[in-house]
């Protein structure tokens, strides 16, 4: 079964996103001194997650301009890192919102269905773009490989955090996107703490996937450098785990 086209989407939308992929290729031509590795890697059926790491709001431009397929997020509601302007484009492909502190179930059931019907699905483990270095997966990834039979695409994506640095000084970032071996499907059994632990275990994995791809001194909780793990201590706590959502939006 090839990757599908989710049937939420209409020709309305597969018109809008046919245009906003002309202009992120062209945007990354442009602005960026782009490589992609291994893109001979990606599996031509589905159904597929897509996991990267998460260092900038541009990421899932990224994975736009590398997967030449139907291709389907979920994210976070709020992107508080991110230029006004630059917010509008995920509403204009259109994903699946997880807004903050209210649960991502009708998230996670969108993305599910995209799955079960052969799709792919990017996801950024790590839940937002706080950092950059990698960090621990929060459960959500985990549980819809379990729940779908998804193998997993970990992809590393580096340099674009150098993005606007270097259009300020007048050159452009060299990006990698370095594309690894997909892995699974996985599997949990088990209920309640049992099944949480596996689903953790599980998320351990994916991000050590992600690891290899970006470079040592980003690979934070993952890397094998003793110094490298101990620097980046404090920087899986989640920024919005106290606040309200209607704070996250001011």
């Amino acid at each position: 079964m090839s990757i599908s086209q989710s049937n939420s989407r209409g020709p309305a939308r597969r018109a809008i996103r046919r245009l906003l992929r002309l202009i992120i290729h062209c945007a990354f031509r442009l602005l960026t001194r782009l490589e992609i590795v291994g893109a001979e890697k990606i599996p031509h059926q589905g159904p597929l997650l897509i996991v990267a790491n998460h260092f900038h709001f541009a990421d899932p431009l990224a994975l736009i301009r590398v997967f030449p397929g139907p291709l389907e997020f979920i994210g976070g509601a709020q992107m508080p890192f991110a230029p006004r302007l630059v917010r509008a484009l995920p509403k204009l492909w259109g994903y699946h919102a997880v807004h903050r502190g209210t649960g991502a179930r009708d998230a996670l059931r969108g993305a599910e269905d995209v799955l079960r019907a052969g799709g792919a699905v990017g996801i950024f483990p790590e839940g937002g773009s706080w950092a950059s270095v990698l960090r621990p997966a929060r459960p959500g990834t985990a549980f819809l490989a379990v729940r779908t039979g998804a193998r997993i695409l970990p992809i590393g994506i580096d340099g674009l955090v150098d993005l606007l640095p270097a259009l300020f000084r007048g050159h452009r970032a060299r990006v990698i996107v370095h594309i690894g071996e997909a892995v699974g499907p996985f599997e949990a059994s088990g209920r309640g703490r049992e099944r949480r632990i596996q689903l953790d275990e599980i998320g351990e994995t994916i991000m050590k996937c992600i690891a290899p791809l970006i470079p040592p001194e980003r690979r934070g909780y993952y890397s094998t450098d003793p110094q490298v793990r101990a620097a980046a201590k404090g920087t899986e706590i989640y920024p919005w785990a106290t606040r309200r959502t209607d704070e996250q939006e001011t």
